[in-house]
């Protein structure tokens, strides 16, 4: 009878599970389809290649592009070795106290923050105190310092998953920590870590608040000559022809033709971790 029953809870709780996932992909298929129905008249070489023309009612993307590539790339330089840093301090160095508790909480808590709380401490930090200006650099940074909780939570966790055994076995062999951490801990970790990564960058990618007060630029038909101009940026440009735009019926197909560009730029960066972290898996196991 007991069997029975936790059969039937089973047979439940998967049932439930299912529904959940079939929902949210339906949810995504709608999304995904509305914005190609929309924006697939406006794709073509001109709009990748040219930079936009008559207020933006004609031309391309292309300044917006390059300025989202520089910008994420940027955060991925400053945030990516700090956030992985920040992970193998704490997992493997810190002592495990209350201060180190009050530490992950506060990086926790912080991954929760409105993006546009980092973008007005960016305008305070950067832009004034350092006196940056509004450029490519001041907006990088500002996007790191969104990302960095995201990238050290996901890479503690991965950290965590490593069994203490293979710490404990390098050490017996008489190898340093470093030496441990390095050869029997972070190749098995480093899958798991950059999919925290990756989930951190595509974020900032995609963001349009810290961006805003920092850097980004309503319209430039040029390209960025440096990290301290400014630039246009795919998420903004996107919300000022979405919301902002004085004829916004006519650049409606624009408008979505931006966004499956986003998604299509996105979609690359998961991509490339995917394949990478396929290949690490691989390499490890053989």
């Amino acid at each position: 009878m007991t069997n029975r029953r936790n059969n039937i809870t089973e047979k439940i709780g998967f049932g439930i599970l299912t529904l959940c996932l079939i929902v949210v992909v339906l949810i995504i298929v709608v999304i995904f389809t509305n914005i190609i129905i929309n924006g697939h008249s406006a794709i073509s070489w001109d709009f990748i290649t040219k930079a936009p023309t008559d207020g933006m009612t004609k031309g391309g993307i292309m300044p917006a592009i390059i300025g989202t590539f520089f910008v994420t790339v940027i955060t991925a330089i400053f945030s990516i070795p700090l956030g992985m840093g920040c992970a193998i301090y704490l997992n493997e160095y810190a002592t495990q106290n209350m201060f180190t508790r009050l530490i992950r909480i506060s990086i926790r808590n912080l991954a929760g923050v409105p993006s546009i709380v980092y973008g007005l401490f960016g305008v305070m930090l950067f832009v004034e105190f350092m006196h940056l200006g509004t450029c490519i650099l001041a907006s990088g940074l500002t996007l790191s310092l969104m990302t960095l909780p995201m990238m050290i939570t996901a890479s503690e966790e991965a950290l965590k998953n490593i069994p203490m055994s293979f710490r404990e076995g390098s050490l017996a062999l008489g190898a340093t920590k470093w030496q441990a951490i390095r050869t029997n801990v972070l190749p098995y970790a480093i899958p798991g870590m950059l999919t925290g990564t990756i989930l951190g960058l595509s974020r900032a990618a995609g963001e349009t608040a810290p961006i805003l007060f920092t850097g980004v630029a309503f319209y430039l038909p040029y390209l960025p000559k440096g990290l301290f101009d400014q630039f246009m940026a795919l998420p903004y440009h996107l919300y000022i022809m979405a919301t902002q735009h004085h004829d916004i019926t006519l650049v409606r197909p624009l408008a979505y033709g931006t966004a499956m560009v986003l998604i299509v730029l996105v979609f690359m960066m998961n991509l490339g971790a995917i394949i990478l972290r396929y290949r690490l898996r691989k390499n490890r196991k053989e």
